[in-house]
């Protein structure tokens, strides 16, 4: 299962995460990070030019360490003017140091519905090979329903979880695998919440408190790691074709690939999924209050 995990990099160029302690990334660490990934056979980044310094240090990286070349997946800024599109991916191939683009993302619906004639010159850029795949980020499972019979949308990243698992995502998932898209989830850990101490006083622990509980439940019962029951749940489903995970540190990466290699029995898959979080807007990080 370790081959479908895909590198996120927005710690890399940014203050990110919930249990965040430590700020952004160093370049030093930011280095180790990378090439461990490589090592570990982490083939694709998933970065965009919203995520602060993370497509220069990939470049750099790239430039410094000629023998190792990561797929890059990278998503154009909610706005941008449609004459900007072919300077600005070349652009992006510049920085990156990349021959192309595996994937050009659009990084919210909003963004894809409010530019739907970029699509032409994405598909023409897809043609002359400049980028592999076209994407785009959603969030509202409306949104996921407005875009399944777009032909040129290849890859589709949604949040999916522990707790935005199956009972919320299962039938879009299956709709999209239906349709030949490729599905990438991210959030598999809800941007580091289900590491949180229960008794933690932050809000959405507190709200979320019942089917936190019942996780760690699950996790006592397995006597397995809250990592390795996350990412188990993430990708041991069939019609996920990638995990995005995010880390802080090479340890953290290093912690996250070995939790990745544990096998949950489907019992317990059912148990997750029958979890069902009926406020979802607290499943929404970009809810939270910073």
């Amino acid at each position: 299962m370790t081959n479908k995990l895909i590198l996120g990099t927005v710690q890399l160029g940014l203050n990110y995460g919930v249990n965040n302690i430590s700020g952004q990334v160093s370049i030093e660490e930011s280095t180790k990070i990378l090439t461990d990934a490589f090592n570990l056979g982490i083939s694709t980044l998933d970065t965009a030019e919203l995520y602060g310094d993370s497509h220069k240090i990939i470049g750099d990286f790239h430039r410094r360490y000629k023998n190792i070349q990561f797929k890059i997946i990278t998503k154009f800024p909610k706005d941008f003017k449609i004459q900007s599109i072919e300077q600005k991916v070349y652009n992006y191939i510049e920085l990156l140091a990349v021959n192309n683009i595996e994937v050009l993302m659009f990084h919210s619906f909003e963004s894809y519905k409010s530019h739907k004639d970029a699509l032409n010159l994405f598909l023409k850029l897809k043609l002359n090979g400049i980028i592999k795949h076209i994407g785009v980020s959603l969030y509202k499972n409306e949104d996921i329903e407005s875009i399944l019979d777009d032909t040129a949308i290849s890859i589709v990243q949604l949040p999916f979880n522990l707790l935005d698992n199956i009972s919320l995502r299962g039938e879009l998932i299956s709709k999209l695998k239906q349709r030949g898209k490729f599905v990438h989830t991210r959030s598999a850990f809800l941007q580091g919440l289900f590491f949180k101490n229960i008794d933690d006083s932050n809000t959405i622990v507190q709200k979320l408190s019942f089917e936190l509980i019942a996780l760690n439940k699950i996790k006592d019962k397995l006597n397995c790691t809250i990592e390795e029951l996350a990412l188990a749940y993430c990708l041991q489903q069939k019609n996920i074709d990638n995990v995005i995970i995010g880390v802080d540190s090479s340890s953290q990466l290093n912690c996250n690939y070995k939790a990745s290699k544990y096998t949950l029995d489907k019992t317990f898959i059912d148990l997750i999924d029958n979890i069902n979080v009926k406020n979802i807007h607290l499943l929404n990080p970009s809810t939270w209050k910073k």
